[in-house]
């Protein structure tokens, strides 16, 4: 019988949207759990990308992107990672935008209710990113993605991580497709708004198990009043 592929998660997407944004967790901890993710820093400092096991922070200073390698004593307050092992793997060949390889990553899902972890190594004529800023707890998520840094670079090498979560587990996560990117030189990258991409290697993992831990010993989190249909419209805005 064939190892059991789990996608391990730390906390959800709707904690993190009602402002509960201090790191709980480490990355040495986080790493002992997948080679491929996604998720945020303490305080939602940036956009965290897990690529081959390491751990990087994608952050917009000064007026630039930058990317830095994070240790593992750096602490995050959401993250999603999983050992990822390609059960589909094709080649793009000619220029696609976001929305059209997503349509054809899709039509190799046998079924719309498992999650898939989703790696993408290849050329981009355009790659269009954002960086949360880093915030105190008492601003809501969706009102400091208003003000959010946002980057285009265009013809760019390098790749694409995320997870794809099936409709229903909404809340937990965002429903859909969650990617990351890095370039292949370590200096741009961030979480995804759209992209054009001129060919590449896609790969699809499956998903056989979801595992969910919690920061239970953060007394916000434990006593925290959450508002499921104002989360709901805040992920919509944000995401």
């Amino acid at each position: 019988m064939s190892d059991v592929i789990k996608l391990f998660q730390y906390n959800t997407l709707s904690a993190l949207m009602a402002g509960l944004y201090g790191g709980t967790m480490t990355i040495g901890e986080l790493l002992q759990h997948g080679d491929l993710g996604i998720g945020t820093l303490d305080s939602i400092d940036g956009e965290l990308i897990i690529l081959d096991g390491k751990a990087y922070q994608a952050k917009g200073s000064n007026g630039k992107a930058e990317v830095v390698e994070v240790s593992d004593d750096v602490t995050v307050p959401y993250a999603a990672v999983v050992f990822h092992q390609a059960e589909v793997i094709f080649k793009q060949r000619f220029e696609m935008t976001d929305t059209e390889l997503k349509r054809r990553i899709e039509s190799y899902y046998d079924g719309q209710n498992l999650f898939r972890s989703i790696k993408i190594k290849g050329n981009f004529s355009k790659m269009h990113v954002r960086m949360i800023p880093k915030s105190a707890p008492n601003i809501k998520f969706a009102d400091v993605a208003t003000r959010q840094p946002e980057y285009t670079c265009e013809n760019i090498s390098g790749t694409i991580v995320g997870i794809w979560t099936p409709e229903m587990f909404h809340g937990v996560s965002v429903a859909g497709y969650h990617l990351h990117f890095i370039s292949d030189d370590l200096t741009f990258g961030g979480h995804i708004m759209d992209f054009t991409i001129t060919e590449g290697i896609v790969e699809v993992g499956p998903v056989d198990q979801l595992d969910q831990r919690f920061p239970v010993q953060d007394r916000k989190y434990l006593f925290a009043t959450f508002n499921i249909d104002d989360l709901k419209e805040d992920i919509e805005k944000s995401e």
